[in-house]
């Protein structure tokens, strides 16, 4: 791929024809236009594949996806220099209605990655998700993203339909300081209880998984989460 057809040259060049040269009425023509520089990466309305390294933005909660563009704007990520670049100069109340347009996208989702790692290795990506492990304090992926994995709102995001490789670069993230959160950092947190072995099973697990018809993120937690988080309103 060169370097005038990747996503990053894409992008920019979009929200350069947007933004540069224009007054702040002429730029402000609507929310779809707003963030077409969005969808280059993130697919037609922010639907994204199963397959890759982008994520799914649609039908995310709109306190998480707020959250995230924050901390790529205020260097909490970053570890991709395009999202920094979209986002730098924005607003919070700019950036919340960003949000709140792909966390109202009520799109399917696509059929799940099929699974690559060994029986064994899944078993222990389950066990991991649904159970967390008690003796070194990893509570289960379920007791924060909700019973079926699909986030709850306002500020948990969902773990299905996520690429593999995607799930991989965020542990990636967390383990190398690259991506942080608000304090306490719960993620960077639980992210550092977990081994390599770990990290690969937990990730392959979920990439493998459907996603129910009706994903939707759930109204809130049966209980007090198991660890604090400073991103989330408690």
């Amino acid at each position: 791929m060169t370097k005038r057809s990747s996503p990053f040259f894409a992008a920019a060049l979009l929200l350069a024809g947007m933004l540069g040269g224009s007054t702040a009425a002429e730029a402000d023509t609507g929310i779809a236009k707003r963030v077409a520089p969005c969808t280059t990466c993130h697919g037609k309305e922010g639907r994204a594949t199963n397959d890759g390294y982008y994520p799914r933005i649609a039908g995310k909660p709109a306190g998480y996806l707020f959250n995230q563009l924050r901390n790529f704007r205020d260097g909490r990520r970053e570890q991709y220099p395009l999202m920094t670049y979209l986002v730098q100069h924005l607003s919070d109340d700019y950036l919340k209605e960003m949000a709140e347009h792909f966390a109202a996208q009520d799109l399917p989702y696509p059929p799940p990655q099929p699974a690559a790692a060994p029986p064994a290795v899944l078993e222990r990506g389950k066990a991991l998700a649904l159970n967390g492990d008690p003796s070194r304090n990893i509570p289960a992926c379920m007791a924060c993203h909700g019973q079926a994995l699909t986030g709850v709102a306002p500020a948990l995001p969902g773990l299905l339909g996520l690429p593999r490789d995607y799930l991989l670069g965020q542990f990636g993230a967390w383990r190398e300081g690259a991506r942080r959160a608000a304090a306490p950092d719960c993620m960077g947190e639980i992210t550092n209880r977990l081994s390599l072995e770990d990290i690969n099973a937990v990730s392959s697990w979920l990439a493998a998984q459907p996603v129910p018809p009706d994903a939707k993120p759930a109204a809130s937690l049966p209980a007090k989460l198991p660890v604090a988080c400073g991103s989330v309103p408690q």
